[in-house]
């Protein structure tokens, strides 16, 4: 059974390891986790792509090696910040939280996972299929350096996974997908004080702005998600005040839900853009699709059912933002996420996880992985 004191131990070990991200270096905390692995007998491995940038991969043998179940925290953070009352990386306990850069982003998953693991190891459980556990890097910066590698290279592999990234005990089967793109506009410079002999660029992109935001769209609807959204980002151009602008270029997040097609809203941005300006260059900066698993997946009714049994409030839910799942859907992988942070304490000053959740959250974990049944 998972000990109470040890994980709390552990997890202020954890946030004492400085991660942030940028401008990244996870290879100390890898070692403590590579090592705390190695300890419990478990095989552990590090993988760095870039120097200083390491991810850790173990192997928990079951009796059948055909199936293989993947459990995934990250180990970095994002950067401390400014305004912190409690020093974030003293990871002090304060009326029954932990505070620290990354308590709920994503140390306490990770906390919680190695607990679960040392649990059903000192109790010499074996399970039924493989456990591989993949704590990686770089996931507050697209995950270039961690999970995206080790898929595409094979380095891991599993006949199904469980992101261990999100709050409260949610269990997220569906999310929105991603478009970051970014709109150049070409105008024609000129005398601040004759602007009808020149292009103002960032007129024209104004219209582009105003036109793009206006946009109607029909898409499925979805009880887990929102509508779609397009955020104007970011906006520049021009050089001076009293110069008419040749140049401007902006940047656009959308968020798409299931069913909704991106090609389609790349063109019509298109046209918008062909529409107001002659001279332009559109570069997609990210895509990534949306993401649906059914609510009667085995992931999602297995730890439905371990969350109950250990007595946990859970939602079954969709995210709108982007999390590592779409990774896992390029490769055909069946895939969840869930997690034992606050919400909204992740990416923010004073963040903290109540260290009941994350001992509850450590008991949820051993319950799924030693009950979870693989169909077929």
């Amino acid at each position: 059974m998972a000990n109470k004191k040890r994980l709390i131990k552990l997890m202020q070990e954890l946030i004492r390891f400085d991660s942030q991200n940028p401008p990244g270096g996870e290879a100390a905390i890898a070692r403590f986790v590579s090592a705390y692995l190695k300890n419990l007998g478990v095989s552990a491995k590090i993988y760095a792509f870039k120097k200083g940038r390491a991810n850790v991969i173990a192997l928990l043998k079951g009796k059948d090696p055909k199936h293989s179940l993947l459990i995934t925290p990250h180990l970095d953070t994002v950067p401390v910040g400014r305004n912190w009352h409690f020093p974030p990386f003293a990871a002090e306990i304060h009326k029954g939280r932990i505070y620290g850069l990354g308590a709920t982003d994503c140390k306490c998953n990770l906390a919680a996972a190695l607990e679960a693991i040392n649990s059903i190891v000192e109790e010499n459980r074996v399970l039924g299929y493989n456990l591989i556990f993949a704590a990686t890097a770089d996931e507050e910066t697209g995950s270039g350096l961690g999970l995206i590698p080790l898929l595409n290279k094979e380095i891991l592999a599993p006949t199904q996974a469980l992101i261990l990234d999100a709050d409260d005990f949610g269990i997220i089967i569906t999310q929105k997908g991603l478009i970051h793109l970014k709109v150049k506009i070409e105008g024609r410079r000129a005398h601040g004080a004759y602007p009808w002999l020149g292009l103002n660029a960032i007129d024209l992109a104004l219209k582009i702005i105003q036109e793009i935001k206006s946009y109607k769209f029909i898409y499925p609807k979805n009880k887990y998600l929102k509508g779609p959204t397009i955020n104007l980002g970011t906006i520049k151009g021009g050089d001076k005040v009293n110069i008419v602008a040749d140049w401007c270029e902006f940047e656009l997040d959308i968020r798409t839900p299931v069913g909704m097609s991106q090609k389609e809203i790349l063109k019509k941005i298109k046209r918008s853009v062909l529409k107001y300006a002659a001279k332009f260059k559109i570069e997609i900066e990210g895509i990534q699709k949306p993401y649906f698993i059914s609510g009667k997946h085995p992931l999602v009714s297995s730890l439905s059912r371990a969350m109950r049994k250990i007595g946990v409030v859970f939602k079954i839910m969709g995210s709108e933002g982007a999390t590592v799942i779409t990774f896992f859907q390029d490769k055909k992988i069946p895939a969840v996420a869930t997690g034992f942070g606050v919400e909204g304490r992740a990416h923010s000053n004073d963040e903290y996880v109540e260290i009941e959740n994350l001992y509850k959250g450590a008991k949820v974990l051993e319950e799924f992985l030693t009950h979870y049944k693989f169909s077929g």
